[in-house]
């Protein structure tokens, strides 16, 4: 357990620090594909951000920290309304949303909790030995669990699974709710909106989430008794933003009037529309499988930092909120392709490197 980069008080990591040797991403892709090995038991080098890249990270920054500021004192309010919860941000996405949170309700609402952050792995796991320390820690608190953001809204899905299991395996009744700034999947619980924007927080890696890798689950290194494992990347730590971003943010958070608007919940109607769209894009591209495909700016920023794209559409390629993933795609020569009727920011297509 450790706080990372961030104050001691932000966030409780339950992760297990490993070295763990890089693997390359092209090699990580041809694995993964082949499925001789899932995603989570390989982890590669983080890129660690150019100066010409920071210097559109800012300008992105600026253009939309008013509204992000807004969505997560939004956010904040409803949860203060909570008589006893816990936060739970999902490993990694979700972290510097938490911190922000935590920090707004003990700064602004007078409403201390505790924040802890969890690793929870896509066709694998959530952390189970996790979930048990903070339910005896806290059992009689409500579950809040956070993330940045919802893509084709396949960890809602699963973190649903996860936790009737958890329920059902020890005789607990925890809840499952999920709590999002940006619901494009329009699947989460709870979020501020469903559109496609920039939040700050996805444009960078571990440079703004506390200098801690995504999680990692590989027997070598993960035994029995040992919370999901995780790379600390203190060899960045000169170019670390982590408590940057939320000092920065808090500024302009305690400078807002409370917004007390409700909060959206899913809307079975636009994920079947979403859904449609999905399997278009699929049929058109002839993508075998839909999990090469990654709607909205997060997802995209993800594919590519960490894995090996094909093309990028995106609805607007003058758009300020996409300049970072236009200077990504050019450093990398992806294809780039303007599509005015997307639903999306911007979306990516993995390559199939078994082609």
């Amino acid at each position: 357990m450790f706080s990372g980069s961030y104050l001691k008080d932000d966030v409780i990591f339950l992760v297990k620090i490993i070295d763990i040797e890089f693997t390359d991403i092209a090699d990580k892709e041809k694995l993964i594909q082949s499925k001789k090995s899932h995603y989570s038991e390989m982890i590669s080098k983080e890129y660690e951000p150019t100066e010409a890249y920071l210097e559109v990270f800012y300008k992105a920054f600026e253009l939309n920290k008013e509204r992000f500021a807004r969505d997560i004192l939004t956010l904040s309010y409803h949860l203060s309304l909570k008589k006893e919860i816990v936060l739970i941000s999902l490993l990694r996405a979700g972290t510097p949303i938490g911190v922000l949170v935590k920090r707004v309700l003990r700064d602004i609402f007078n409403k201390d909790v505790t924040h802890y952050a969890i690793s929870i792995i896509r066709d694998r796991e959530i952390d189970n030995l996790a979930l048990k320390y903070i339910h005896k820690n806290h059992p009689q608190s409500e579950f809040i669990f956070i993330d940045g953001w919802t893509g084709k809204g396949v960890i809602n899905r699963e973190l649903k699974v996860f936790i009737k299991d958890f329920n059902s395996q020890n005789n607990t009744r925890i809840s499952d709710t999920l709590y999002v700034v940006s619901d494009i999947a329009s699947v989460a619980d709870f979020s501020v909106g469903n559109d496609d924007y920039l939040i700050p927080s996805s444009a960078l890696n571990s440079t703004i989430s506390g200098l801690v890798s995504r999680s990692i689950l590989n027997d070598e290194y993960i035994k029995e008794g040992d919370f999901h494992g995780c790379k600390y990347y203190k060899e960045y730590a000169k170019s670390d933003l982590s408590l940057w971003f939320i000092d920065s943010m808090m500024e302009i958070i305690q400078s807002l009037k409370i917004d007390k608007k409700p909060l959206f919940s899913k809307n079975n109607i636009f994920h079947k529309n979403i859904s449609s769209f999905l399997k278009s894009i699929q049929d058109r591209f002839d993508i075998k499988d839909i999990n090469y495909i990654k709607p909205g700016i997060g997802e995209t920023t993800r594919v590519l930092l960490r894995r090996v794209p094909h093309l990028i559409l995106f609805k607007d390629l003058e758009a300020e909120e996409t300049q970072h993933l236009i200077l990504l795609a050019k450093e990398k020569g992806v294809q780039v392709i303007e599509e005015k009727n997307l639903p999306y920011m911007a979306l990516a297509v993995i390559r199939d490197v078994n082609k």
